[in-house]
């Protein structure tokens, strides 16, 4: 069978309801055989059937066209239907019946919804049959349309569905690209940031200290940029964020390391911070330090200028808790709802900053450990809070 063809029978047979509405046509009608065709000027190709007089036809049997009366409602567009054909002027000495043995038939032509001509929904039996009355013909026109707008339904889905398969490797190849982009970079970032110290060093006037602090600082943000984007895709690809959890004695040195690191970075702004000493925790430190260095970079960003951010880290009851908290407008329960989605921004007064993953990341570290994210935002503050059992 042709491509064309079977094509036309995949599309009848992935209706499910089929099956059922050719069983209450054929007991609508009294008729034993019931089927949908698909007809062209050269092929007629069953491809639906309910045969209970052992036809022999099933889902991709041909016949040749010339031999049906389909060919005539191709042609005309018009119904044709039988009570009996021993008592019709019209077809009691056609080919047709004689051919096929039956006294009761009908086809009904199947349209789609441009016009374009399907074929016909159409049954016969060896008996006579009460089909010409007003109800049974609305009712089998009726089918018949049911038909048409499932086969328009079914060809909506797939192109859908091609589309959405298409898209979703179109954004699996993106996400691969911005992954390797994103490792690739690391290399010339590192390269400059060992360059900025070296000249910091080595260079005692001002104004080529502030511009190599500025260049430091540009590439740390980049630096940044870069990690969420391959924490992210990591995420998305299915591999998640990598985690080396392990017992630590040196978790406040480590984000003490951080705020000090933002301080250099944000040096017009205060950091007020809190840190308990000798915590010991069975962590990933470095993902604690990026968790709580996004944390801070979000606060820095979108609390107000001229009040420091507060940064509490300790040990209550047994478990971990680091707290950072700015002022500012208070955040609306719908705001707080978005903020962990992957490229989701706020918007702030002052400029919005980054690509929107610097939270998305925190959550995906936070459940790394075991802990949770909340945020509490009332009296022009708000204060994001991780928290985690202390194994």
């Amino acid at each position: 069978m042709p491509d064309s063809l079977s094509s036309h029978v995949r599309e009848i047979q992935a209706i499910a309801a089929v099956p059922r509405m050719l069983e209450t046509v054929a007991g609508l009608t009294g008729l034993r055989f019931v089927c949908i065709a698909h007809v062209t000027a050269d092929s007629w190709t069953a491809c639906a059937v309910h045969d209970g007089l052992g036809f022999g036809l099933v889902p991709g049997a041909t016949l040749d066209v010339t031999t049906t009366l389909c060919e005539e409602v191709r042609e005309s567009r018009q119904a044709v239907v039988i009570d009996c054909v021993r008592d019709s002027e019209c077809y009691r000495d056609h080919h047709t019946p004689r051919i096929y043995g039956f006294q009761s038939y009908f086809s009904i032509p199947i349209f789609r919804p441009d016009g374009f001509y399907f074929g016909t929904l159409c049954g016969l039996d060896p008996e006579p049959a009460r089909l010409s009355e007003g109800p049974t013909i609305a009712a089998l026109t009726l089918f018949a349309e049911l038909v048409s707008r499932q086969l328009e339904t079914e060809r909506s889905l797939n192109v859908a569905r091609t589309a959405l398969l298409s898209e979703r490797d179109t954004a699996e190849l993106r996400e691969q690209f911005i992954a390797v982009l994103g490792h690739d970079l690391r290399t010339p970032l590192s390269a400059i940031l060992t360059g900025a110290e070296l000249l910091a060093r080595r260079h005692d006037d001002p104004m080529t200290r502030q511009l190599v602090e500025r260049m430091r600082s540009s590439a740390l943000r980049m630096s940044g940029l870069v990690d969420n984007v391959v924490d992210f895709t990591r995420g998305r690809m299915g591999s998640g964020l990598v985690l080396d959890l392990a017992r630590h004695a040196d978790v406040d040195r480590v984000l003490e390391q951080v705020i000090d690191e933002l301080r250099s970075v944000y040096p017009g702004r205060a950091i007020a911070s809190s840190i308990g000493r000798g915590l010991i925790l069975r962590c990933d430190p470095q993902r604690l330090a990026q968790l709580l260095s996004n944390l801070l970079k979000n606060a820095l960003v979108h609390g107000a200028e001229g009040c420091p951010i507060e940064v509490r880290v300790d040990i209550d009851d047994s478990r971990f808790v680091l707290e950072v908290r700015n002022e500012g407008p208070d955040l609306s329960p719908d705001v707080i709802a978005q903020l962990f989605k992957p490229y989701w921004r706020a918007r702030s007064r002052s400029r919005d900053d980054g690509l929107g993953l610097g939270l998305y990341i925190v959550d995906q570290i936070a459940q790394g450990h075991g802990g949770t994210i909340g945020v509490r935002s009332a009296a022009n503050g708000t204060t994001f809070t991780f928290s985690m059992p202390v194994a």
